[in-house]
């Protein structure tokens, strides 16, 4: 990776009170320091705010700023940095920063003050990924497993597991390379399966809560179904509290998905209301049941949305053999009108007089196994990528056991325990390749 010194804007794009431009690299104060009107940067203090003016090339004020210096290593990045607070207009925030690329600074890519962070040590990569984590979130739930990882809570839980898979691996190298050490340990399979039976538990555990945590990160895609003219929109609007879809007597109504954000007790849902499903010889309306029963192939809750004041129909009948794998809540809307349907497990809601939603929420927390939420523990994985790379460590350890019922000798299973410890050790970034961390970090935020 190319060390020269970089700049972006890292607050949001538009008017504000203040935008910040960061700069970072060796040549970060001195370069800065050839348009700044104010202290001499090179001689400030770091950690240390000063005001003064960026001139244009031919020393007219272009802003009036305050710079903070920050020197290495104790900055985000481990480098000199400097951050400029200009005020927050559009055009005066891009007319300083064309300034300062002006000089020997070059605009930095997406993520790169967080990789530099990350490949000088200061971050790992847990830490860096739990940075955009914090940035998205989008309910105080998710805010707080954010910040786990970014206070290393979560690379601890990691380096805990490949410590204990060093202690084993270490000590059967000892018994390979140094037979003479009479006090060694001798790791027989006797020894080596209830430490990796103990590992494969511990791992089963960390995998059961993870798979919560990244419900409550990324949010549950829920898809609300049900044939035409039974309350699919109105049950969204219902639990959004607006008017979010159209909503008539005129069956087909909704011609393609309709997608809205709740927030349940900390957990967000992902709601995408659907065209009905049903036979249709009309094109429009068939390319809407098409994507309808798309979005239930993808869908990780599944609302099934009947009315209760009717018998079951074959579309009906269609709808519940089509979710029957799924995790879904069966609802029986119309609750105001007279029951007809006999179905057991079915709640009762209405959406004209709102009874049934409260009870309708919670049946959903127990479904995700989210009833507790208040009180859980959320130092667990979330990331999709940490949770493959465990997977992947508990394949390897499975293949241990696997080659002690095969009397297989141990260096044999030493093999298969280092790969599990490099696989944990990928989540945290240690002998990653470069490529795999320009793609990673190309998805963070430019200034970032």
């Amino acid at each position: 990776m190319n060390f020269d010194t970089i700049a972006a804007i890292s607050t949001a794009f538009g008017t504000a009170g203040i935008s910040v431009i960061r700069i970072s690299g060796e040549d970060a104060i001195s370069e800065f320091n050839k348009i700044f009107k104010g202290k001499n940067l090179n001689k400030v203090k770091s950690h240390t705010l000063n005001y003064g003016h960026i001139l244009d090339e031919n020393g007219s004020i272009i802003d009036e700023v305050m710079v903070a210096v920050l020197k290495a290593p104790k900055s985000f990045t481990a480098e000199d940095t400097v951050e400029i607070s200009t005020h927050g207009g559009i055009l005066i925030t891009q007319k300083v920063l064309e300034r300062i690329l002006d000089l020997n600074i070059r605009l930095a890519e997406p993520g790169e003050f967080s990789q530099r962070a990350y490949l000088n040590g200061r971050i790992d990569l847990v830490e860096a990924e739990s940075i955009m984590d914090l940035i998205h979130a989008k309910s105080e739930q998710a805010l707080k497993i954010a910040n786990l990882g970014v206070q290393k809570e979560t690379s601890r839980l990691i380096r805990n597991l490949r410590s204990k898979l060093l202690t084993i691996v270490a000590q059967i190298e000892v018994n390979i390379d140094y037979p003479e050490y009479d006090d060694a340990i001798i790791m027989s399979k006797e020894i080596i399966k209830p430490r990796t039976e103990e590992l494969i538990q511990d791992i089963n555990d960390l995998l059961k809560e993870s798979q919560k945590n990244q419900l409550i990160r990324e949010g549950v895609k829920t898809v609300i179904v049900g044939k035409p003219n039974v309350g699919k929109s109105s049950l969204l609007n219902a639990l959004l509290d607006e008017e979010k879809a159209i909503v008539t007597d005129i069956e087909g109504t909704t011609r393609d998905t309709i997608e809205a954000y709740i927030n349940i007790s900390g957990v967000t849902l992902k709601l995408i209301d659907t065209a009905g499903i049903r036979n249709t010889e009309d094109f429009v309306e068939k390319i809407g049941v098409n994507r309808s029963i798309e979005a239930l192939q993808d869908a990780e809750l599944v609302l099934l949305v009947l009315d209760q004041s009717k018998a079951l129909s074959e579309e009906d009948m269609r709808l519940l053999d089509l979710t029957r794998d799924k995790k879904r809540l069966i609802i029986g809307n119309k609750s105001d009108l007279k029951k007809v349907l006999s179905l057991e497990e079915v709640l009762q809601v209405s959406t004209i007089t709102k009874s049934g939603l409260k009870e309708l929420e919670k049946a959903i927390l127990r479904l995700l196994s989210l009833e507790d939420i208040g009180q859980r523990d959320f130092n667990y994985l979330s990331n999709v990528r940490h949770i493959m790379k465990v997977k992947e460590a508990k394949e390897s350890l499975i293949n241990v056991l696997k080659s002690i019922e095969l009397d297989m000798p141990v260096d044999v299973y030493a093999i298969d325990l280092t790969a599990a410890w490099r696989a944990l050790g990928e989540i945290l970034g240690e002998n990653y390749q470069d490529d795999l961390l320009d793609e990673l970090f190309s998805k963070f935020c430019l200034g970032k």
